[in-house]
């Protein structure tokens, strides 16, 4: 005996309407998975470990550590503060065309790729404290705030260390972006 499984147009028609249907959520959610950006505010996709502060009776000092991006996306640090000084500059060192080694400002900041790591050391990158408004005492405590190029923040705390330092001029740049060759100050030890 044969089987009739001729279905009629109308009721065809319906059924592929539903299949359609139910099949809609599930490519607007495939399609949504894919396309979707790291939302999570860079202050909570960055963490920071092994910090610490150069100890400075005055003047000058500088912050290190290691920054870790948790997140899916470059994150980047654009400036901070601390209670501890009048200002904070981020500072890379590069050796110019003598072969000397000379901190300055890093443009655009410090860059922590996705799922990566950016080390602040002497010699290299570093948070750079300028017009100390008191002693940094070996053993004692500072916070410190880092801002993102996102507007978001996060406050650690950094311990106090004796370091003898690397010997780097500092050379400070004017409004126009430029390094002052003639400007370097003594070394500080970042």
């Amino acid at each position: 005996m044969a089987v009739n499984t001729f279905t009629p147009p109308r009721i065809a028609r319906l059924l592929r309407g539903a299949i359609a249907a139910a099949a809609v959520p599930l490519l607007l959610t495939a399609c949504s998975s894919a396309d979707k950006t790291d939302t999570v505010a860079s202050a909570d996709a960055v963490t920071i470990a092994d910090q610490w502060v150069k100890a400075a009776d005055s003047g000058m000092s500088a912050a290190f550590g290691e920054l870790i991006n948790s997140g899916d996306t470059p994150r980047t640090i654009v400036s901070a503060t601390s209670p501890a000084s009048g200002r904070i500059e981020l500072h890379e060192v590069a050796t110019d065309a003598n072969g000397t080694k000379a901190m300055r400002p890093k443009r655009g900041g410090f860059v922590i790729p996705a799922h990566g790591r950016t080390r602040l050391q002497p010699g290299g990158d570093h948070i750079m404290f300028m017009d100390l408004h008191g002693p940094l005492r070996t053993g004692s405590e500072t916070s410190l705030t880092l801002t993102f190029d996102d507007g978001s923040s996060t406050t650690f705390t950094a311990q106090v260390r004796d370091f003898a330092g690397n010997q780097e001029n500092y050379v400070p740049e004017h409004a126009g972006g430029e390094s002052h060759a003639g400007a370097q100050t003594p070394a500080h030890g970042g």
